[in-house]
């Protein structure tokens, strides 16, 4: 796999992910980061500092390269199921671990963090199909 595709991958995936933040979690669904408790929040004033873009960028790359390490291995017969089916098993072994850990041991709304399982669904799913469509299926 090439190494520009990997990269060109996680820019556009890290692109999409901050739309559909500012557009979700900024716009639409704002309100659930209003239900108590919201003293576990930081101050947002504007939008996320570089260094979060920064390590966004380094986690969308490495979720592209695991697109071409495994790629051979994932379920499906075309890059797109492939995709599909990379992006469902992060979300399966990292987000859903990720949400029961939050809801066992932190003090986070309930209500926030179904909401952040299904968007983690909806958006790894998304990412998996952004990443196997540039990636494709050449080595």
């Amino acid at each position: 796999m090439k190494t520009g595709k990997i990269a060109v991958a996680g820019v556009v995936v890290t692109v999409f992910d901050m739309l559909v933040g500012m557009i979700s979690c900024g716009h639409f669904f704002n309100w659930v980061y209003k239900v108590e408790p919201v003293n576990v929040w930081k101050n947002m004033s504007g939008p996320p500092g570089p260094d979060f873009v920064i390590r966004a960028l380094s986690l969308n790359i490495i979720f592209a390269f695991s697109y071409a390490v495994l790629r051979k291995g994932l379920p499906g017969k075309n890059r797109f199921v492939k995709g599909l089916s990379l992006g469902l098993f992060v979300w399966a072994l990292g987000i859903l671990p990720g949400m029961n850990a939050m809801f066992s041991f932190m003090t986070v709304a309930p209500v926030v963090l179904i909401y952040w399982t299904i968007l983690g669904l909806i958006q790894a799913s998304i990412d998996g199909l952004i990443i196997a469509s540039i990636c494709g299926d050449a080595k």
